[in-house]
């Protein structure tokens, strides 16, 4: 028994929250800009935002297994896998997807009509996004809008007037979430070349690593026009420096082709955009 609660665990990769902590700081991000719109927080919708990246990242990686599992037996670094290695029925696969969808849709409904709406929405392309990677040369574009929806999301449960703010950090989270998942895929480019699964670094080729250092720049961009429409203080500065640096650090990196390093590097990436945007809307 204990051994199968392990291996559902393993299969919502629970074991490894890297993924969460990247669904949950776009999500993070999004409720803060709400909370300038309207000027207060609710602890409530923080403890929805939590517990919803937790959950929708779980039937993420649920249905991407289900989807992949002939394919992961074929990759070094997903051979293990509870699907892929039989720990796991792909019948026992699909009860614990819908009973994740059912939770997920249990704490929608406490939620405001405009989220319930836009969460649906966007959880259709979670169902896409395996599909994605047999049919379309740059899937990561679709984790990139189905990633920075959760900003979309978050936002709406504090204000139901979108701001150009909101807009703007749409676009470069989904920039940035096409760059790290970039990294992520050269990991496993020569398995995806061999059983013929799409990524941008096969798409790229040899210029991956410079189009996915552009898009991380873009989102750089974006949080400095978002500090610059919002007034943010002097001390923003600072956090761009502590930005830029750690994008030189991915870079030293890639550069060693350590990508699954550089890649897990953009959870502080993550961490320190949401801390300062804390500070500057509760403290300066």
């Amino acid at each position: 028994m204990k051994t199968k609660i392990i291996s559902y665990i393993r299969l919502a990769r629970l074991d490894k929250p890297i993924g969460i902590y990247l669904l949950l700081w776009p999500a993070l991000l999004g409720l803060l800009l709400g909370t300038i719109a309207e000027g207060y927080i609710d602890f409530e919708n923080i403890l929805i935002v939590v517990i919803g990246s937790v959950l929708v990242r779980s039937c993420g990686c649920v249905i991407n297994d289900i989807s992949d599992h002939d394919f992961d037996r074929l990759v070094e670094r997903t051979k293990n896998r509870p699907l892929a290695s039989r720990e796991i029925s792909v019948k026992g696969a699909w009860i614990f997807f819908s009973f994740l969808s059912l939770a997920s849709l249990s704490l929608l409904l406490i939620t405001p009509p405009l989220t319930i709406k836009l969460a649906l929405f966007f959880s259709l392309l979670i169902l896409f996004y395996p599909l994605a990677k047999r049919f379309l040369k740059a899937p990561q574009l679709i984790l990139g809008i189905t990633f920075g929806s959760s900003s979309l999301i978050s936002y709406s449960l504090q204000s139901a007037s979108y701001t150009p703010s909101i807009i703007v950090l749409y676009f470069g989270l989904i920039a940035w979430i096409v760059s790290f998942d970039t990294f992520y895929a050269l990991e496993d480019i020569d398995d995806d070349r061999k059983i013929g699964i799409n990524s941008t670094p096969l798409l790229w080729g040899e210029k991956a690593t410079t189009i996915a250092n552009f898009l991380h720049i873009i989102f750089l961009f974006t949080l400095s026009l978002i500090a610059y429409i919002n007034s943010f203080s002097i001390f923003f500065l600072f956090t761009m420096f502590c930005l830029i640096a750690l994008f030189y650090f991915q870079n030293q990196l890639v550069k060693e082709k350590r990508f699954l390093e550089a890649f897990k590097l953009n959870n502080y990436v993550g961490m320190v955009a949401v801390f300062s945007f804390t500070l500057e809307i509760f403290f300066l």
